[in-house]
């Protein structure tokens, strides 16, 4: 077995019950509330029962009780075993420590645009620039609500890092369009795609 998480959404999950047992749909709604879905993907409604199946099989959640419902089935309340406890840690503890190996969609864009226009290119970089500006103006004036409300700052490091990386990429990106658009950075997109063939076939 890997040290690292499964996947983020089911070390959150096992976060949760590690506070109480509760039901597939309290942990979607608590996920949403503590705007935790910003950070794991619950966009399907069956993202979270999915992953509490596996981890139910993989003896790291058990059924604790189910709770019935008016005219609706039974509800399933789940509860984190020992093994799912220590496996949340050590989940914890991995991803913490070092890096994952990802394979994130821009950088693969990214690895493959020697075969754009460098001018389209500048032109799309600076629609994701006014993009990472909108999402950076919601997360600074979300600083401000947050900031009045008093909250522990370890309950928002997952806040401060989504700003720190934004920043980052935002001013990255700025810099690239600048050197597009002076012609610092160019390139000739049919000879890239003729080098490349060239260099495959050797």
């Amino acid at each position: 077995m890997t040290d690292r998480p499964r996947s983020p959404l089911a070390m959150v999950l096992l976060a949760l019950l590690a506070e109480q047992p509760m039901h597939a749909y309290r942990m979607q709604r608590l996920l949403k509330t503590r705007q935790k879905d910003a950070v794991v993907n619950v966009a399907r409604s069956n993202s979270v029962y999915q992953a509490l199946d596996r981890l139910e099989r993989d003896g790291y959640v058990a059924v604790h009780e189910k709770v019935a419902a008016d005219s609706a089935p039974a509800r399933v309340v789940y509860a984190l075993t020992d093994a799912g406890r220590d496996v949340l840690w050590q989940w914890m503890d991995a991803a913490l420590a070092a890096p994952a190996r990802e394979f994130p969609e821009f950088r693969a864009v990214l690895a493959v645009i020697a075969l754009h226009d460098p001018a389209a290119v500048a032109d799309r970089l600076e629609e994701r620039a006014a993009h990472l500006e909108t999402a950076l103006a919601a997360a600074e004036a979300e600083d401000d609500v947050v900031a009045g409300m008093g909250l522990p700052r370890v309950l928002m490091l997952e806040h401060e890092h989504f700003v720190v990386v934004t920043r980052a990429e935002l001013a990255w990106v700025r810099g690239v369009v600048a050197d597009l658009r002076s012609g610092a950075l160019t390139w000739d997109a049919d000879q890239m795609r003729a080098t490349s063939a060239a260099h495959d076939r050797a």
